[in-house]
């Protein structure tokens, strides 16, 4: 499906490769890249979400926005990054227009790595993963608060908070 008119959905399959390697623990999910982060070319690459400030914090370590910096970062500290859809029909960003979704497949990530825990980043991941990918993955998905920029309740504090969880499985 091609964008007719704005506001029309689009088909869009996922554009990156999961992030992942044998000492990976936790896995994040978030539910499907915006359009920012397609722009970008690596996960949460939208300037005004918080995930990365958020990580910063948790980890108390300054990340850059090179691409490269992320990508290590995040395995060094044994985090897995996907999204639990890898193809859908989306206006824009917006999570509340997914339709007709095709469910990644987590298996690769699974039979490679030594996942523990898996944390969803917002209600439409959790609710993607646990109708696709749950039994299979055989872990409860723990959901937790968006970091979008759409998710303007939680500030950066409150967020930290609530995810602080995410490195128990890694102490």
């Amino acid at each position: 499906m091609s964008k007719t008119k704005a506001g029309s959905p689009q088909t869009i399959i996922h554009p990156l490769e999961p992030l992942y390697r044998e000492d990976s623990k936790v896995l994040i999910l978030g539910s499907f890249p915006s359009v920012k982060t397609r722009e970008y070319g690596f996960f949460y690459g939208h300037p005004q979400n918080r995930f990365w400030p958020l990580m910063a914090t948790l980890f108390q370590e300054k990340i850059s926005n090179r691409i490269e910096d992320r990508r290590d970062f995040l395995l060094r500290h044994q985090i897995a990054l996907y999204d639990s859809i890898y193809q859908c029909d989306i206006v824009g960003s917006s999570d509340a227009s997914i339709q007709k979704v095709i469910p990644s497949d987590l298996s690769p990530i699974f039979s490679a790595a030594d996942i523990r825990q898996v944390f969803c980043n917002g209600n439409t991941s959790y609710q993607y993963y646990q109708k696709y990918h749950a039994e299979a993955c055989g872990l409860p998905g723990v959901k937790l608060p968006s970091t979008s920029p759409a998710n303007a309740r939680y500030r950066l504090a409150d967020l930290r908070d609530a995810w602080q969880v995410i490195t128990l499985p890694l102490g």
